[in-house]
């Protein structure tokens, strides 16, 4: 049995019909991620409202858990329902009075709704509390044996795990101690036959063990004079005739067995080993302290027979360090399945861990995003399964902070991951101020990682965080492929060759129509995977430093590609940057000396980044950048009539704060226009 479904309406932030919430889980392990405020918390509050809990902490209702529409309006109803399936043959027979049968299939719906019948949270009963059986809530009530099986174990966030674990009235490692079957074997203890020996004494029961303590406890000198003293020096002169008060001194003691056996098991407490004293209590903080609280909760979870397995963990990064948290991920996937006599265990966390997030499976994911939750599984995505196993292997802790971001910009390697931060900073377009994510592909799987954020069916609603690919046009000038050195010259033969990897702008036609039309073709291929909250904003002409350059940064590149050439010698001392950029300055005229074409001199340019590195150049170019503008050579305005069009689009598109296309619109490769940038040719023939 496992918690598959939950529906919230009228619930804080959560309005009802289409403006409710409708959450669906895995039988393992699900992670709610998403940014601040997105309603993950409420998600966990729900079902602890629903189902209970196992430490029977109350949880009181609120005036402010009752939603407030657009119009100031409170909502008088709050209405939730939990549905478990999965049920067995036991579990329909205990609950066969509140099951719901559908083509044969049992499910077990749980409808809670609150219902205010006073104005003020000040009279004692303010609220009507419901709690049904049924799809609609048309079931009989549910007893309090039913929600005591359903109720779940939860762990709140930055919780004191040192405290939970320490002995007390129902500690949670006495009821997990206690789950054991055999915690009860044993023999009784006999005070008119102690144990002889202490083999004797371990064969006794936990209870008995406390019996035999307690009769070692009363025979020691020590507490026999004590208890004399008391009876004889203080309670014997306040007797009265044929009323004598007499004392004994001794551990509490339980009626029966089983309240002796509790009382000793909540005088236990777990803590982890001093691996260097070899005592317990070792010198362990508050994330060590988590894990064993954890895994104490897990197996309480595993070996109880009967119940909903459930356990609830808001942040459960908490104190710990990277390294941990996935250690911590790979428990709670493994405690998900049964092994070893346990049950499996399912797991519902909420969480801000890049860490996390990379290690769950992306199907485990439910993205929170502006009232709605969106799961991640195979068959609610556009990802396809070997979208998906790729995504496995390739989604890494940067990556996966596209979970949580406003905006994203997907970019194909470290130059563009370099740059636009820093450009967009100068545009007044702070992505930090934004909550604008860089994710960095390395090359591969940028339409992969894009589709992460489409939907395959909309009808649902959509997920509007504007999220702009980048990618390069990847089509040289004609000039470019002999500067290159790809070729000798236009007739060479290479340009016939069909196993060559680059094109050049007249391999799509041998007139100027022809090639327009077959450069927009290309551009199209390039956005055909566009639609919901994804757009492709293709390089204007080639790749991102030649259209850097093309745009009226030559200069710029040229010198910041030269300094990363030479950034050795300037590192070992030979020589300086200052006369570095002198030197660039001359090798740029000459480039314009040589090269009569703007197309040839910034190929020229980019030959030059191609042989040092792209990343250093990028480092360089954001120097020489910062560099003018503090020294009043360069302002936002200039900048902006310097850069790429695309990329300009792209950092406006991401920054934006919502994805512009309406719920169950497709935005075609057509209808971007110039918003994803157009091919330079297309845009003089418009001129």
């Amino acid at each position: 049995m496992y918690l598959s479904v939950l529906k919230l309406e009228n619930f804080r932030q959560f309005g009802q019909a289409n403006h409710g919430l409708e959450v669906t889980f895995n039988p393992g392990v699900t992670a709610l991620v998403g940014e601040n405020d997105a309603g993950k918390t409420a998600v966990i509050d729900a079902i602890r409202y629903v189902l209970q809990t196992r430490d029977a902490e109350y949880l009181k209702l609120q005036l402010e858990d009752f939603h407030i529409d657009d119009s100031g309006a409170q909502a008088s109803t709050i209405t939730l329902r939990c549905t478990l399936d999965g049920l067995s043959k036991a579990e329909l027979g205990a609950f066969a009075e509140y099951v719901t049968y559908k083509n044969s299939i049992g499910r077990l719906h749980i409808h809670w709704s609150a219902t205010r019948v006073q104005g003020s949270t000040l009279t004692r009963r303010w609220v009507e509390i419901s709690v049904r059986s049924g799809e609609n809530g048309e079931g009989p009530s549910l007893d309090a044996g039913a929600r005591l099986l359903l109720a779940t174990a939860y762990l709140k966030p930055l919780r004191d795990a040192e405290r939970e674990m320490s002995p007390g009235r129902n500690s949670r490692l006495s009821q997990v101690l206690s789950s054991f079957p055999s915690i009860d074997v044993g023999n009784a203890f006999d005070t008119a036959t102690p144990p002889a020996s202490p083999v004797d004494a371990e064969a006794l029961s936990i209870a008995g063990m406390g019996d035999y303590m307690r009769y070692l406890a009363n025979k020691h000198s020590a507490i026999v004079s004590a208890e004399h003293a008391i009876n004889q020096n203080y309670l014997a002169p306040l007797s009265l005739a044929g009323q004598p008060l007499t004392s004994r001194i001794s551990f509490g003691e339980g009626g029966t067995e089983d309240a002796r056996l509790k009382q000793i098991l909540e005088r236990l407490e777990l803590g982890l080993l001093n691996h260097a004293s070899g005592e317990s209590r070792g010198a362990y903080g508050l994330g060590s302290n988590n894990v064993l609280f954890m895994a104490c909760e897990l197996l309480l979870l595993g070996k109880e027979p009967d119940g909903l397995p459930l356990l609830l963990v808001e942040e459960p990064e908490a104190h710990l360090h990277p390294q941990r948290q996935l250690q911590l991920m790979e428990f709670l996937e493994k405690a998900a399945k049964p092994a070893d006599g346990l049950r499996p265990v399912q797991v519902v966390l909420t969480t801000h861990s890049p860490n996390l997030s990379s290690k769950i499976p992306i199907q485990n994911l439910v993205l929170m995003h502006r009232g709605h939750a969106f799961s991640l599984a195979e068959d609610q995505t556009c990802l396809g399964a070997d979208d998906y196993r790729f995504l496995s292997r390739f989604l890494d802790v940067t990556k996966a902070g596209l979970f949580f971001a406003k905006g994203l910009l997907v970019v194909e390697g470290d130059a563009e991951a370099i740059l636009l931060p820093a450009l967009a900073r100068r545009l007044g377009k702070d992505l930090t101020k934004h909550g604008v994510s860089v994710i960095n592909v390395g090359g591969v799987g940028l339409r992969r990682y894009s589709k992460i954020m489409q939907r395959r069916d909309t009808s649902k609603g959509e997920i509007s965080i504007p999220t702009a690919c980048i990618t390069d046009m990847d089509v040289m000038p004609d000039c470019a492929p002999e500067i290159h050195e790809l070729v000798t010259g236009p007739t060479d033969p290479k340009w016939d060759s069909t196993t060559r990897r680059w094109k050049a702008v007249r391999d799509f036609g041998t007139t100027a129509a022809e090639q327009i039309a077959g450069m927009a073709e290309h551009r199209q291929k390039r956005m055909a995977s566009d639609g919901q909250c994804v757009r492709t904003f293709v390089a204007d002409h080639w790749t991102l430093e030649y259209d850097l350059a093309y745009s009226g940064l030559a200069r710029e590149v040229h010198a910041a590609a030269y300094l990363a050439i030479n950034e050795e010698k300037v590192d070992q001392g030979k020589v300086t940057r200052a006369a570095l950029l002198v030197e660039a300055e001359t090798a740029f005229k000459a480039i314009e000396t040589t090269h009569s074409t703007k197309e040839a001199r910034c190929s020229a340019v980019y030959k030059l980044v191609k042989k040092a590195s792209k990343t250093i150049t990028a480092q360089h170019l954001i120097d020489l950048i910062e560099e003018r503008f503090e020294s009043k050579k360069l302002d936002a305005a200039t900048l902006r009539g310097s850069l790429p069009k695309s990329l300009i689009h792209a950092i406006e598109y991401a920054t934006s704060g919502s994805a512009v296309p309406p719920t169950g619109s497709t935005l075609t490769p057509a209808a971007m226009g110039t918003v994803a940038g157009t091919s330079a040719a297309v845009e003089e023939s418009e001129e």
